[in-house]
């Protein structure tokens, strides 16, 4: 599907996007190794998070999807059975990575495996931490998917990061659940914690001392209710176009506020963005609030070290922003965008250069000439949902219309974006 954005004048909004995909990807799999039923409010049915519910039902768990409402019945930590020919991820690196965690101490054996785009994202990274644990797991593609995995009893391990990833932590906190002994994991670099907070609220033992992460085995978890909240990450688009378009205000509610997931606003707060968070509470353990954004003139920064982490699904966007600050900004220490849906550095770099955007590419980040007036392009998504997502906020403001090729991969993450979009600036 093509997708014409056409630019807007001014916005005057209160909107909902929907809920955060780290946590509705949780939910459901802590709610099947749960004992009883797991009600999920506010769950993301994009693409990436059906894909984690399809798996599960493969392994026997009874899941039933009514709208944004998941009713989990699980079975306990050793519930799971072996499925019936290979586990699906789809384009969901989230779900092949814990759920590699999660089987390599299960009694079966299975596959996994995904769509191109996920051949492409490196597997090692969680197979080795898993493989020191004792795990039987193995690519079939020089460390990529397929990975074969053969459950088996594991031990604890002490494990320290390599890079800051929360998903390499959470397969190795999830595989601690089926082993012998108290498994550690040491961050130097603080990344999202959802896992911690929902396997603590459905009973784990999992405590955090200035980055030392020591999971206790329990015998078992239990069902719970969980409210999603509405995901920062999609949130991060519309707080863009608030700021960009003149003379708006866009007010966006029930916004996940997890300290580590912030990133993305401490970065726009550092450039001058006006954006005030409202109505804080907490939500099954996660921090909410609603944030209201005006027009605002930004200024360049400096953007490297502990808050890339806090923000790397947000760094197109942020890319998009500093197009129109003051100044020269400089991203770096941002490796990790490489191997994302795509490599989002070269995606986000080809994609607004057709906008006219001068950027220049870095070993590990960018340097982004500010002041720039953008003009209509085609453009193309590379199949990656944030890639989309940001070429349309940046031509919300270009002069001309912009055409963005393969733009129905928003559903990923987004599945109504286009349509919230066009309902706030019509």
């Amino acid at each position: 599907m093509d997708k014409v954005i056409r630019p807007t004048k001014r916005i005057n909004a209160k909107i909902t996007v929907p809920g955060d995909k780290s946590i509705s990807h949780r939910a459901v799999m802590f709610g099947s190794i749960a004992k009883g039923t797991t009600e999920i409010t506010g769950f993301l049915t994009g693409d990436d998070c059906m894909s984690t519910i399809s798996c599960f039902k493969k392994m026997g768990i009874d899941i039933q999807v009514d709208g944004e409402r998941v009713t989990v019945h699980g079975k306990g930590l050793h519930g799971l059975n072996a499925p019936d020919g290979l586990l699906d991820v789809g384009n969901s690196g989230t779900t092949i990575r814990l759920i590699s965690g999660l089987l390599a101490g299960q009694k079966f054996a299975c596959r996994l495996n995904g769509d191109a785009s996920i051949q492409k994202r490196p597997m090692n990274r969680v197979i080795k931490p898993l493989s020191l644990m004792g795990a039987n797991i193995k690519s079939t593609n020089d460390g990529y998917a397929p990975l074969e995995i053969t459950g088996t009893p594991l031990k604890a391990i002490e494990y320290k990061m390599p890079v800051a990833s929360a998903q390499v932590k959470s397969a190795i906190l999830l595989a601690s659940l089926y082993a012998h002994g108290d498994t550690v994991v040491i961050e130097d670099m603080p990344s999202r914690d959802h896992t911690e907070i929902m396997l603590n609220f459905f009973g784990a033992d999992i405590k955090n001392e200035n980055g030392r992460i020591t999971s206790h085995p329990v015998a078992e978890l239990y069902g719970k209710n969980i409210t999603v909240p509405a995901d920062i990450s999609s949130a991060a688009f519309f707080v863009a176009a608030g700021l960009l378009t003149p003379d708006s205000e866009i007010t966006i509610t029930n916004v996940g506020i997890n300290k580590t997931r912030t990133g993305i606003i401490d970065a726009f707060l550092e450039m001058g963005a006006d954006i005030k968070t409202v109505n804080e509470r907490l939500a099954g353990g996660e921090p909410v609030g609603d944030l209201i954004v005006k027009t605002s003139k930004l200024k360049a920064i400096t953007l490297g070290g502990d808050i890339i982490p806090r923000m790397i699904d947000e760094i197109p966007v942020f890319v998009v922003a500093a197009l129109a600050a003051e100044g020269t900004t400089v991203i770096k220490d941002a490796q990790e965008l490489k191997v994302k849906e795509s490599n989002r550095i070269a995606t986000m770099i080809e994609e607004l250069g057709k906008m006219g955007a001068k950027i220049t590419e870095t070993e590990d980040g960018m340097i982004i000439e500010g002041g720039q007036k953008l003009h209509g392009a085609v453009t193309y998504s590379h199949l990656d949902h944030r890639v989309a997502m940001s070429v349309a906020v940046a031509a919300l403001n270009a002069q001309g219309e912009t055409t963005i090729t393969d733009a129905d991969c928003v559903g990923i993450s987004f599945p109504n974006f286009y349509e919230l979009l066009e309902s706030i600036i019509n």
